[in-house]
């Protein structure tokens, strides 16, 4: 009996002591940390990587500082205008505005982005951003909300600039463009999707961008890094925190192709917009077509460059200066031109009334000419008949139907399917102007031309309503 009464004491110390041994071990469990926490924060544990070079820190450190420096100077901007609802079953009925009291509107609501160019107040931003905008609210860095009004905005650059009234604001610092180098680091700020004040990184992935079908003048720095829906109006800046353009496109299929409009290119429009709401461009009074590598060798030009005239408008600049239809336009002020869209920026950015010295190629010689432009504002707006076509005949070797009409000329009536026409973009109403830059009268003429020409290359200028166009044919 004493010893079962000491075996259970024994047991029940022994149960009381490994309660405690367990309650101690909890307790220096819970106290023990569950993570691991680097000695850069006052922690333990050694970081993965103790050696980080130099030039990445260095990187990180400047990008920063940028975001630090620049951010109080972008603004983000949301709009609100009114756009007509679509009813397109009901409001062709006359009963419609009995019922309806009128046309239908909807609110509709937009986000961009701008930065401040001036300390009382100036903003830009793109002029798809606020264009329409009814209302226009602006919060700064700093979550004040201003209301807005649009200074000026111009369609053809996409640029715009907008006024809160207030001062001491911490203005953006402009940089250079025209600098620019492939592979050079961009920085984009914005509001993408409302997220605000977001912080991009890229590299420039081209400049020079036109063609693009976006605005008029288009000279686009083109970038990877991440511009989104919202970012519209922000800055573009390289890695002094300097501004070198306007976060303006996407291609909506692509990844990291995004488009922002040069700095100086940007400049002289919103100057002009601060200084007098609007935008005055230089006028030299022709048309213009690419030079491709059958003209160049048509025309006997040694490179495919510079800016076809395919006319030029009677009592214009250019017609007073001598400039003829067939000139090619080579260089503008010393500068040389590398294509049709080069030579309109360049002419839409000289000064009104400046007098511009312009060098063309006529029949194999190189000449230069000076040429007081004149305002776009004078330039006529007359359109010209267009010919029409439609009597059936035989195909010419070109495969072209033509007629001719009083008063008018040689007139397309027909393109033969698959003919060397066809192929090369002559259509139905075009009207034959010239042959191998001679003019064409008469079908007669024409017929001759084209049979001095079997066998070798020729140019034909097309009229085609306001527009004139050179082609280079083979006759086979």
């Amino acid at each position: 009996m004493k010893l079962m009464k000491y075996s259970s004491g024994m047991r029940n110390f022994t149960l009381i002591a490994a309660t405690f041994l367990f309650l101690v071990a909890c307790s220096e469990k819970k106290d023990s940390p569950l993570f691991l926490e680097s000695k850069r924060q006052s922690g333990e544990a050694e970081a993965p990587v103790k050696n980080v070079p130099e030039d990445i820190l260095s990187t990180q450190k400047a990008f920063s500082t940028v975001a630090a420096k620049v951010t109080p100077s972008v603004v983000n901007i949301s709009t609100v205008s009114r756009k007509k609802a679509v009813q397109p079953f009901f409001e062709m009925s006359p009963f419609f505005n009995d019922f309806f009291g009128g046309p239908q509107y909807r609110q509709s609501k937009s986000l961009g982005s701008g930065f401040i160019i001036s300390e009382d107040g100036f903003i830009v931003t793109n002029d798809h951003v606020v264009r329409d905008a009814e209302s226009i609210q602006v919060k700064l860095s700093n979550d004040k909300v201003y209301d807005a009004k649009v200074v000026g905005g111009d369609p053809k650059t996409d640029i715009a600039v907008i006024k809160i009234n207030t001062k001491g604001l911490p203005a953006a610092v402009l940089g250079d463009s025209e600098k620019l180098e492939v592979g050079q680091w961009a920085i984009a700020i914005g509001n993408p999707f409302g997220l605000d004040r977001t912080m991009t990184v890229g590299v420039i992935s081209a400049t020079g961008r036109s063609n693009m079908g976006i605005e008029t003048y288009e000279n686009f720095i083109q970038t990877d890094a991440s511009i989104n829906p919202g970012n519209s109006g922000g800055p573009l800046l390289n890695v002094y925190g300097e501004v070198i353009g306007i976060n303006t496109a996407i291609v909506a299929a692509g990844q990291g192709i995004g488009f922002a409009i040069p700095v100086t290119m940007a400049k002289p429009v919103f100057t002009q917009l601060i200084k007098k709401g609007s935008v005055s461009r230089g006028y030299l009074g022709v048309t213009i077509q690419p030079v491709t590598e059958e003209l160049a060798k048509s025309f006997g030009l040694p490179q495919a460059k510079g800016a076809l005239i395919n006319d030029v408008i009677q009592g214009s600049p250019a017609d007073k200066a001598g400039i003829r239809q067939g000139d090619i336009i080579t260089t503008f002020n010393g500068t040389e031109i590398k294509d049709s869209s080069h030579l309109q920026r360049m002419v839409a950015e000289a000064a009104v009334g400046s007098q511009v010295k312009v060098g063309f190629f006529r029949d194999g010689k190189q000449l230069i000419t000076s040429i007081n432009l004149a305002s776009a504002d004078s330039a006529p707006k007359a359109r010209r008949p267009q010919g029409e076509g439609g009597v059936p005949g035989q195909t010419d070797p070109l495969g072209l139907i033509t007629e001719e009409l009083e008063g008018i000329g040689v007139v397309i009536a027909d393109v033969a399917r698959g003919s060397i026409a066809a192929e090369a973009g002559i259509k139905r109403g075009d009207i034959i102007v010239s042959v191998n830059r001679k003019p064409v009268g008469s079908i007669a003429e024409y017929r001759r031309l084209i049979g001095e020409s079997r066998g070798g290359n020729l140019t034909m200028l097309i009229r085609r309503g306001d527009t004139s166009i050179y082609f280079a044919l083979r006759l086979k």
